[in-house]
């Protein structure tokens, strides 16, 4: 299958998307039959869902759909449509600063992908939405989800295909939103280590300096497109990683006081997050600050996009039922532990 590669930035270099492969496959069986409710995809920071969704949106193109890619949060947008007003409204919205809103965004993805069902006549289009949750709020995502199915049962005019997908790290937002029929969630996980050796090795062969071997790498990231970049920038410092996330997720001594002995549990294995009697509120706080991810769907391919977890990998920090977002995630907690 010959598929135009999306440029993606991975941190000062540009790269192409790798791998993935069963994921782009997906992609065209969404375009092919069109997302009868709005796909949620659901997995780690930095697993790699925005490059998905770019190389879906290069996808989308070529079989003829008006595309709109948005990333309300980080104020980024792209559009494969002919309609120049599409183009100038999402412009005209980043570039007022004093008036701009995530929230206002994000509903301006449904207000266009109405007008151009609606005034444009357009009979195939593809909204991707990228961190929306996050960016408009917790208690504002089933509302949103609801608007996007509304465009899907109720539209201004007859459609051949609609395809719409959101994608969210935020750990709660799957529950919230799987309360009602209104979307089909989908979780996605880090990269498969045959993908990541690909993505290791075009970096390799970009970088003058000294670069820590496939397996050193892999056994931090646990195949986290995001983890690698950080230890680029990092310049492969591993201490000054660790800190960033320990610094970012608030895995404080005070947190790790708090929680020592469930922490010390959960470090030596996932599962015990959910198959022990701990606190809720403790848990709450885990997925809260994207630590884990918390129950895991079963392994059967076809509820993942891409490719599943594997079953179980103590070394990557992999339960059954639940995960460490990264070893480094469980790495940060661990070393904060060692301190106390």
């Amino acid at each position: 299958m010959s598929v135009t590669r999306a440029k993606l930035r991975f941190a000062d270099l540009e790269v192409e998307f790798v791998d993935r492969d069963r994921g782009i496959k997906q992609v065209y069986e969404f375009a092919e039959r069109g997302t009868w409710h709005p796909v949620v995809v659901f997995g780690p920071e930095g697993c790699g869902k925005s490059a998905w969704l770019r190389q879906a949106a290069e996808i989308l193109k070529e079989m003829e759909f008006d595309v709109i890619y948005i990333d309300p949060l980080r104020k980024e947008f792209a559009t494969h449509t002919s309609i120049e007003e599409v183009v100038s409204r999402f412009s005209e919205a980043i570039a007022n600063a004093t008036g701009f809103t995530p929230l206002k965004l994000a509903d301006l993805v449904v207000y266009l992908a109405n007008q151009l069902l609606k005034k444009w006549k357009r009979k195939r289009i593809a909204l991707l939405v990228d961190e929306v949750f996050q960016a408009i709020g917790l208690d504002r995502a089933e509302a949103y989800v609801k608007a996007l199915l509304n465009t899907i049962e109720y539209p201004p005019e007859p459609y051949e295909k609609i395809v719409i997908i959101a994608a969210t790290s935020e750990g709660f937002s799957r529950w919230r939103i799987g309360r009602h029929r209104w979307a089909w969630i989908m979780p996605m996980w880090n990269m498969s280590k045959k993908g990541f050796e690909e993505l290791y090795n075009r970096i390799s062969k970009r970088v003058s300096s000294p670069i820590p071997d496939l397996d050193t790498v892999w056994k931090l990231t646990g195949g986290n497109p995001d983890m690698l970049a950080l230890l680029y920038r990092a310049k492969w410092n591993i201490d000054k990683v660790v800190e960033v996330i320990a610094k970012s997720k608030g895995i404080t001594k005070d947190f790790v006081k708090k929680w020592h002995q469930h922490l010390a549990e959960v470090v030596e294995d996932p599962d015990a997050l959910m198959e022990k009697d701990f606190s809720k509120q403790f848990r709450n706080e885990l997925i809260e600050k994207n630590l884990v991810v918390y129950d895991l769907y079963s392994r059967d391919p076809e509820l993942w996009v891409d490719e599943p977890p594997p079953e179980k990998d103590p070394e990557l920090g992999v339960g059954k039922y639940v995960a460490w977002q990264t070893p480094l995630h469980r790495e940060a907690v661990k070393r904060v532990i060692k301190e106390l």
